[in-house]
């Protein structure tokens, strides 16, 4: 009989820092492809997500953030495409004093319109940036 380990359910937090109808965007290198991807990480649901973003900014992008409510909600698959694991997507509004991106080595930061992102590759942990007409 086998036993299966029951993991604790994870959300998808997501970060948005807006100027002038802009979205900061970071630039995500695999290989020779370059894809784009919101400031994001994926944790357990039961997980402070201020925190957890306040920290992703400040250690990828050397920004300090302040974190504001959730603008958009959405769901994501964190399982393979045969396989399906969806899971919810809260997206939070950003702010900054510094809006200067001081970004960790191996990635590049971009500033975007919703609109010219959605027409880049996106990175497979925003997929569902598909769906959102801000």
């Amino acid at each position: 009989m086998r036993i299966r380990k029951i993991q604790k359910p994870e959300a998808l937090f997501a970060g948005a820092l807006e100027d002038r109808g802009r979205l900061l965007f970071i630039k995500m290198k695999t290989g020779e492809s370059e894809s784009l991807e919101l400031p994001c990480i994926i944790a357990p649901q039961g997980s402070d997500p201020v925190q957890k973003l306040s920290e992703l900014f400040l250690s990828a992008l050397g920004m300090d953030a302040q974190i504001h409510g959730v603008i958009y909600e959405s769901s994501h698959n964190a399982g393979s495409r045969r396989r399906k694991r969806w899971i919810p997507v809260l997206v939070f509004s950003v702010s900054a004093k510094n809006m200067h991106a001081k970004p960790a080595s191996g990635l590049g930061v971009s500033w975007l319109s919703l609109r010219d992102a959605k027409a880049k590759k996106l990175s497979r942990n925003c997929e569902w940036l598909g769906g959102w007409d801000a």
